[in-house]
This record gives structure tokens, sequence and C-alpha cells, in this order.
């Protein structure tokens, strides 16, 4: 297929222009198509409000302000727990990550 110019107009900073200028003239176009496929979705995703928050962000958002009582306490009562996170929309993995701070937090080796 033959390759064709392609011309567009957009209102940057000089800044942004000389980053923008950098990227056009590394990238090979299907970078540049992947890249900005990548920022579309999530711009749609968070417009959209569904925009999930990485996994890691999940795990510390639940961990974070626990004291080693109130993780030994969740521990105690896993099953519990587990309902819980599913009902919040957790994965398995995310969940045993979770116990695994847990386990941490509440100086349990395992």
């Amino acid at each position: 297929m033959p390759a064709k110019d392609f011309t567009f107009k957009i209102k940057v900073t000089d800044e942004q222009a000389k980053e923008l200028a950098t990227y056009i003239n590394t990238l090979p176009a299907q970078d540049l198509l992947f890249g900005l496929r990548f920022a579309f979705n999530r711009y749609s995703a968070a417009a959209g409000g569904y925009l999930m928050p990485g996994r890691k962000s999940m795990v510390k958002r639940e961990t974070h302000l626990l004291s080693a009582d109130q993780a030994k306490w969740r521990l105690h009562n896993w099953k519990v727990m587990i309902r819980t996170y599913r009902e919040k929309g957790y994965s398995y993995p995310t969940i045993s990550r979770i116990k695994k701070q847990l386990q941490k937090i509440a100086g349990i080796k395992k």
C-alpha cells in the first residue's frame, strides 16, 4: 500500500510543538497510531467514568491505613472479605495480592 502524506492543524505551545515534532519525526506511523489509540481509549474511559485504577492502587487503597489488629481481623474473617472484594469487582489475583499485603501488615509469615 503506498504511503500518503497527512496534514493536520492543532493549537499547541512552542514547547509542545517541539515535543510533537520529535515524536512524529522519530516514531514510525504504526507506533504513533498505537499511542493515539491508547490515549483516545483512556480519555474516553476517563470521560465516561469507567476508567479502573491499576491493581497496585487497589491493593494500596484496601491496605495502606490498616493497623496490625485490623489486618489480623480481616485475615481471621477471610471468607467474608473475599465476598466483599468480589462485590467490589476485584479479580482473584488482586484479592490474593491484598491477602499477601494483609499478612505483611499483621506480621504473619506464610
